[in-house]
């Protein structure tokens, strides 16, 4: 028996304590690696933030990112009706409903925000969707998160070509697949695009298979509820029409931002201890900077860049003083 199927009988509140003293002990050490990263990436995407206030974010990220470890973990031990189980509500589901009827297929995007291993057993509910699926380091590992995935009503795929055929194949014939898109991709599959301000090496798979097919674009994410009772889903609309450009910067540029509006209704639950932003047009991989130097490259091409956005949105909501979708703002955390 694979020594992970242990998880199976120890109660998930047992393991979301474990998650809170490795959050702690974690945080305790601002020198580790993941400490380190998210710090890096709170500096990118929120220049003019204070270090206190970055690091009361990057303290809720880290348990946060450890919570929905043990989560996950639990999920992949358990059959899919207990996942189903630890769901309270589902937001906006018309909006997935509508799209799983298209009958050019739908594609969920699905960003690493929350927990979303548990909502996986609930989206197989709807259909049989064709899923990439990449092998984990070690055997046992590997074997353990295989065997759970394959108890869903899913067909995993490789994160290949062969992979991509399948999906696009699954989506003309009107079916459905889930993407991962915030993924780094290796260079010959991404475009530089905006992702928080932040101009960094994109994945172009997930518009691409929309420019191609045409398919439904739903945004999803598994969200814990703040009382610890279970976990709430929700839906989001993904309509832009930049989503469906034939030109593969446009269209990334528009699923960076739609991106945004998921992560920030929920901004410390994503994975910000992940390096996505370790390939930038100037410096490379900022993650190899010392502080000095990652403060010099923000002030010389994050500020000024954040300076001319600010102006532009000033200008642009001058001249539509009616909006009624007013952009996403960053005050919350500045």
């Amino acid at each position: 028996m694979n020594p992970f199927a242990f998880f199976k009988f120890v109660p998930l509140s047992v393991l979301q304590m474990l998650a809170r003293f490795i959050a702690w002990v974690i945080i305790k050490n601002p020198n580790l690696s993941v400490m380190r990263t998210i710090m890096t990436n709170l500096r990118l995407v929120y220049p003019d933030s204070s270090a206190h206030k970055l690091q009361l974010f990057t303290e809720q990220i880290v348990l946060n990112q450890c919570l929905s470890g043990v989560e996950s973990i639990k999920c992949w031990a358990m059959p899919p009706a207990w996942s189903l189980q630890q769901i309270r509500q589902v937001h906006n589901q018309s909006i997935l409903t509508d799209a799983l009827n298209n009958p050019k297929g739908m594609l969920a995007i699905v960003p690493h925000l929350g927990t979303w291993e548990i909502m996986n057993a609930w989206l197989n509910q709807f259909g049989s969707p064709t899923i990439m699926y990449k092998p984990v380091k070690g055997r046992i590992s590997n074997d353990f998160v295989l065997k759970g995935r394959q108890r869903l009503n899913a067909t995993l795929v490789p994160t290949d070509g062969q992979g991509v055929k399948a999906i696009f194949k699954t989506l003309k014939q009107g079916g459905f697949s889930i993407i991962l898109p915030d993924h780094v991709p290796e260079p010959s599959g991404g475009v530089i695009a905006p992702f928080f301000g932040v101009d960094t090496l994109t994945s172009t798979l997930a518009p691409k298979l929309a420019s191609k097919t045409k398919c439904a674009l739903v945004g999803l994410a598994c969200i814990r509820r703040k009382d610890g009772t279970g976990y709430d889903i929700h839906c989001y609309a993904m309509d832009d029409p930049k989503l469906y450009e034939r030109d593969a910067a446009i269209a990334t540029t528009a699923m960076n931002k739609a991106l945004e509006h998921i992560i920030n209704a929920n901004f410390t639950h994503y994975v910000w201890g992940y390096r996505r932003f370790k390939y930038l047009p100037v410096v490379h991989n900022p993650y190899n900077l010392n502080s000095i130097e990652l403060d010099l490259y923000i002030q010389q091409h994050l500020r000024p860049a954040l300076a001319l956005k600010q102006a532009h949105d000033v200008a642009l909501s001058s001249a539509i003083p009616d909006s009624s979708s007013p952009s996403v703002t960053h005050e919350d955390v500045r």
